[in-house]
């Protein structure tokens, strides 16, 4: 199979496993081909300032070439899936000019090209699996559209591309300037360390008796596909506040007052006091060197079962919930797959909860901008899944929740 791999791709730097979320967007991504992918994600910064197009490229193209995982590519048709590190790439990189135009054309001209490009689908076979283009609205403001398959990274990862793009573009591309990298594949190889029979007693556990999935959605027909639509709350700061100390006081965390209050109204929804949800975990261990500057995807999707006996007390409900959630953390790891064919029901849920853990706040402070007269004056994404319902939780001054 290695020799199969070298005469397709001629020069390979790294033949790594695939993490379990990578296993499950792989097989969305080839589930049905001519459909589009909801695992495209888009990162639009606003620059503003004296920008030099060239210099940025090259910005670019040195912080593919810094991190490997940036120039992976996927392959399944061998007797398990890999994907295999290139070692050099050139990144698609496109400039538009949309500053001729008046500015509501502008912003509408903006709009449905970032929409068209999230609908191209990305050939995981072939990396790069990430494009730039740079956009022109005026003489000093610029959106840099970056554009990857979510099986490469996570939103963790985003504020540590951020910094080392805009590091690299005041160096001209010099990555001298940055310290050394902590690689992906060091996370693969503590996976590789991992007990699988004992996540399995642990998951097996924690699902036993278990008698049937939580799913809201009708089924529907095979092939149908829709857009993915957003709505948004913005909690108050004062209910911001008075809900964090409400986490306090119980000894848990927001996350985990998110999660029961969404177990709560599925259980309402479907009239069952014993729920599974989804959610989704940093996947980040601490005893890694070096983990929370690392690249790649590390996040999992996993079951959240929760059960809801009529008598119990709110609070006793929290306790218990996050005390299942800190036995289950040192198996983490295990694949969603894994997970739900040990309960033997099918898919357990249809409904997603996230809570973005990740230091966003970065992004903004990028915003300071650098020696070269450049800014980051806004940042805006795109991402989705194929889940029918998910609730995004990002916490702050003010909680926002994006149904």
């Amino acid at each position: 199979e290695i020799e199969e791999l070298e005469r397709r791709y001629r020069r390979i730097e790294d033949i790594l496993p695939l993490s379990p979320l990578q296993e499950g967007l792989l097989f969305h991504a080839l589930y049905d081909e001519r459909a589009a992918d909801v695992y495209t994600v888009q990162l639009v910064l606003g620059l503003q300032g004296r920008l030099e197009p060239a210099v940025l490229e090259a910005a670019v193209q040195a912080l593919v070439q810094r991190h490997g995982v940036l120039r992976a590519c996927f392959v399944h048709d061998l007797s398990r899936p890999v994907q295999v590190i290139v070692p050099t790439v050139r990144i698609p990189w496109q400039q538009v000019d949309l500053s001729m135009l008046p500015a509501p054309a502008r912003e509408q001209q903006l709009s449905e090209w970032l929409l068209q490009d999230r609908g191209r689908r990305f050939d995981l076979a072939s990396a790069p699996i990430l494009r730039c283009a740079l956009i022109r609205l005026s003489a000093d403001s610029y959106r840099l559209g970056l554009t990857n398959h979510h099986i490469l990274m996570d939103g963790w990862s985003l504020p540590i591309l951020v910094r080392e793009l805009l590091t690299l573009y005041g160096e001209r591309g010099d990555a001298r300037a940055l310290g050394a990298v902590a690689p992906y594949r060091d996370y693969l190889a503590w996976l590789s360390r991992q007990s699988r029979p004992e996540a399995i007693a642990a998951w097996r556990e924690a699902l036993a008796g278990l008698e049937q999935p939580t799913r809201l959605a009708p089924a529907s027909p095979a092939g149908t596909t829709a857009q993915a639509g957003h709505l948004t709350l913005s909690l108050s700061a004062e209910q911001t506040a008075a809900l964090t100390q409400q986490a306090r006081g119980l000894g848990v965390t927001l996350n985990t007052i998110i999660q029961a209050c969404w177990a709560i109204l599925l259980g309402r929804l479907t009239g069952r006091d014993d729920v599974v949800l989804g959610i989704t975990v940093a996947g980040r261990p601490g005893e890694i060197a070096g983990i929370e500057s690392m690249v790649g995807l590390f996040i999992n999707t996993l079951p959240l079962r929760v059960e809801l006996p009529p008598g119990q007390r709110f609070g006793a409900l929290m306790r218990d919930l996050q005390d299942r959630q800190s036995r289950l953390m040192a198996h983490q790891h295990l694949g969603l797959a894994e997970i739900q064919t040990l309960a033997g029901l099918g898919e357990l849920f249809d409904t997603l909860t996230v809570f973005e853990n990740y230091p966003a706040d970065d992004l903004a402070a990028e915003a300071q901008g650098n020696d070269q007269g450049l800014r980051v004056a806004g940042i805006a994404g795109h991402d989705a899944t194929h889940y029918p319902l998910s609730l995004l939780a990002a916490p702050g001054t003010q909680l926002r929740l994006r149904l």
